[in-house]
């Protein structure tokens, strides 16, 4: 299974994504946990300290790793587009609770649509993950859309957009739902989270088509109880993984 979590900024993308993971893990199962957020906390919600966090240095800052694997240096300006990085996602990642990490990092450019070496390295990598056939692989992806428009995500299984209940949230859903069509991508589905009460509930169930809506997350202070101490909500919610168990139960039945 290959999925991509998305969504606006906010909304709780991580502690899907880091949740799911851990409960793949206890089944015994290969679980790899893509970090593609510029701003990577997946380490943290795995059950990283914060020191661990920032000791990790992400596949975009390993300069010399991606002059070696593109080919591109100061002397030379041309790099290959299709670099050599299968080894990669075991080499890097750090296992943390049974999951194996990999913190990707980001590109710092102006404008949209560069081809860098990073670039490249990185939309290489994600491709290879798509790839590990009898793996987990969950991408915790950037707040918005622009990974959309890259294609950096365009070969997984489905896209989950996490939502909270209001209009704005809903308007992401349908945008990522169009974006993901023209990359070929078939499955886009939802999860609600900080649903306070059946007003809540009733909202996302009138929004979002039953065949899109797998599952809500109540509003939930363990949750913000866990940030605040710097914990994985999976050691601190039982609540939350059990919400989150049907939504992976749910995702089995795919």
């Amino acid at each position: 299974m290959k999925v991509a979590i998305t969504g606006k900024g906010g909304v709780g993308k991580t502690t899907l994504s880091s949740t799911l993971a851990r409960l793949y893990a206890d089944e015994g199962r290969t679980v790899l946990a893509a970090d593609v957020d510029p701003d990577a906390n997946l380490g943290l919600a795995l059950g990283l300290s914060q020191e661990e966090v920032d000791a990790i240095v992400p596949i975009s800052k390993m300069r010399t790793l991606v002059e070696e694997r593109t080919g591109a240096n100061a002397a030379n300006k041309f790099f290959k587009l299709n670099p050599q990085v299968s080894d990669i996602p075991d080499t890097f990642s750090k296992d943390i609770n049974g999951v194996k990490l990999l913190v990707m990092g980001t590109v710092d450019v102006g404008g949209s649509g560069c081809v860098c070496p990073e670039h490249v390295m990185l939309k290489s990598i994600l491709s290879a993950l798509t790839y590990r056939k009898n793996d987990v692989v969950i991408m915790d992806m950037e707040a918005g859309l622009e990974h959309l428009g890259r294609g950096t995500a365009a070969n997984m299984d489905q896209f989950i957009v996490v939502i909270e209940p209001g209009a704005r949230s809903v308007q992401t859903y349908h945008n990522v739902k169009r974006l993901a069509n023209d990359l070929g991508v078939k499955r886009v589905r939802v999860v609600a989270n900080k649903v306070r009460d059946q007003r809540d509930e009733e909202f996302v169930k009138n929004a979002i088509p039953a065949e899109d809506l797998l599952g809500m997350i109540h509003y939930n202070t363990e949750i913000m109880d866990a940030d605040r101490n710097g914990k994985s909500p999976y050691d601190f919610s039982p609540k939350a993984i059990e919400e989150i168990r049907k939504i992976k139960d749910m995702l089995d039945q795919d």
